[in-house]
């Protein structure tokens, strides 16, 4: 992660720390966008989602790959969406993936977003993270957290993003995601990503 200094409050602190390695969608083997995607100016917001599939215990590249896949088909050709409709996927074993297409290359640039489908109201100003599992009655693996503080730390900044605007889906839509458990944790979250810039 880069060096600079970021606000978190009033108090302007350096960055520590770095991202887990962002696999694109070229590596998981994405379809392209049925239609072409948007590009907006920088994102004010994380949204936290959790996919609400089964706890898998493979924790392995191969099937965060085939969740990826499995995703971005159920937003096509069930939802009708043009792409996967969250920005960034990150599975219970930790592997951090791009979901709609461009997503990395415009969170390193920094300067702008590609429109999502994660969240109405906030697809062009909020960058949508799912979560591989379901997380009514139990919290994420570690690897899995560990990796979503990180990255919430690396989107944070990259888009100059205060860490108290890190939510979950359920502040801005009728909606159980990111799940009881998981949502119970979103002020340890801020408070971790945080850390990272001390």
């Amino acid at each position: 992660m880069r060096r600079r200094t970021f606000l978190i409050g009033v108090a302007a602190l350096p960055v520590a720390g770095g991202s887990p390695p962002i696999r694109t969608c070229e590596d998981w083997g994405a379809r392209p966008p049925q239609e072409p995607l948007v590009l907006v100016g920088r994102p004010v917001r994380i949204l936290i989602h959790h996919t609400a599939t089964a706890n898998s215990d493979d924790l392995s590249i191969g099937h965060a790959y085939e969740l990826a896949r499995w995703i971005q088909d159920l937003h096509m050709d069930t939802n009708g969406w043009a792409d996967s409709g969250q920005h960034f996927t990150i599975s219970r074993g930790g592997v951090l993936m791009e979901g709609r297409h461009g997503s990395r290359d415009a969170l390193e640039a920094g300067d702008r977003m590609v429109v999502g489908a994660h969240c109405p109201g906030q697809n062009d100003r909020a960058i949508g993270i799912e979560n591989e599992g379901i997380y009514m009655d139990t919290v994420p693996p570690q690897q899995q957290w560990d990796s979503l503080v990180q990255f919430c730390a690396h989107v944070c900044d990259r888009y100059n993003i205060p860490t108290t605007e890190i939510f979950g889906h359920r502040d801005f839509f009728v909606t159980q995601c990111p799940g009881d458990a998981l949502y119970a944790m979103l002020p340890r979250l801020r408070s971790e990503v945080a850390a990272q810039f001390r």
